[in-house]
């Protein structure tokens, strides 16, 4: 993460603004009716129909064209060559995976995650006084997908907060149970987009508007939380985007299964050569969509285009994921 102006912080949201471009598909009813504070603390964590039907809480996406990356942002973001992309159709979680999803899949298998194993993961720590850069990332003993805050703390896990603290191996493990994948940065970034298929999306948060929960203050010592949450919050508290889509921007990252390679290129990742191979290939994957760490004064990358490198091994506190399926994998009964 580096620090970035408050005007290219403007020109970012500026463009959030841009207007939709028109599309059959706009006005999508939901799959998951949250998008208030009310929905959002009042759900369980599993949508309608869960393990009953193999695309259970998930959106269908129709395929597309699209132009993909920011040229007007950070450098990695920049696709100069080769900036449209074609996805198929598929289908996509409507929620960030939550605690009783996650929790349903640790039942049925009695899988351990790899923080929990390795015994330690890393945490957000809010300094008190001035640090230097990453300072407030500490790896901390006993912090796992169960216990984000420590196995003593007060403060437990919600079912319908997003899963936290599983490394990307964790998340392919879930997505395999469910005979589902990882999403490509192209399939997430193009579902992020959803009818802006030329400009970026944006969160708002100038003045006492709100539609996303990122960080209100100067990151990292004063959070104003104009948006209510400190931190985490419960999946889709904020309205879904047009194809019926919560938090895809803000709240956390979320996991692609696109290797990290600086800006675009036409390696978009490998669902079969991730799972076999897992410990021979890049470590470093692309999350997308930010976090309730990203502000105006740092970060600035609570954006569909903004992309960032993400340690696959590394269990921490503000990256989760949500999964898809290709449509040609679904059964037709």
């Amino acid at each position: 993460m580096k620090n970035i102006s408050l005007a290219l912080s403007f020109s970012l949201l500026q463009v959030a603004c841009s207007q939709h471009t028109s599309n059959p598909q706009e006005d999508v009813n939901p799959v998951i009716k949250l998008g208030n504070l009310e929905a959002c603390k009042s759900y369980s964590g599993l949508p309608k129909g869960w393990l009953e039907s193999e695309t259970s809480g998930m959106v269908s996406i129709q395929g597309g064209s699209f132009n993909i990356g920011n040229n007007h942002a950070y450098p990695e973001e920049k696709s100069i060559s080769n900036s449209q992309r074609k996805v198929d159709n598929f289908y996509i979680d409507a929620t960030e995976v939550t605690n009783a999803q996650f929790q349903s899949f640790v039942d049925a298998t009695g899988y351990v995650t790899e923080a929990e194993k390795q015994g330690e993961a890393a945490v957000f720590i809010q300094p008190d006084q001035t640090v230097n850069d990453l300072g407030w990332w500490k790896l901390e003993k006993g912090i796992s997908w169960k216990y984000p805050w420590g196995k003593q703390a007060k403060r437990k896990i919600l079912p319908n907060e997003p899963v936290r603290l599983a490394t990307l191996k964790d998340a392919i493990a879930y997505a395999d149970w469910l005979g589902r994948e990882i999403p490509t940065e192209e399939q997430w970034e193009y579902a992020a987009k959803s009818f802006t298929k030329e400009e970026d999306v944006a969160a708002e948060h100038q003045g006492k508007h709100v539609n996303a929960n990122v960080w209100q203050g100067n990151f990292p010592y004063q959070n104003e939380v104009q948006d209510g949450f400190p931190d985490v919050a419960p999946v889709g508290c904020f309205e879904a985007n047009p194809y019926g889509l919560y938090d895809m921007i803000g709240n956390i990252w979320e996991y692609t299964r696109s290797p990290f390679s600086g800006n675009h290129d036409d390696h978009m990742g490998n669902h079969a050569q991730i799972k076999t191979e897992f410990s021979n290939i890049a470590n470093n994957y692309t999350i997308k969509g930010g976090s309730y760490l990203c502000a105006d004064n740092y970060c600035a990358r609570y954006r569909a285009s903004a992309r960032q490198s993400q340690e696959a091994n590394l269990a921490i506190s503000h990256v989760g994921f949500r999964t898809i399926k290709n449509k040609n994998a679904v059964n037709q009964k």
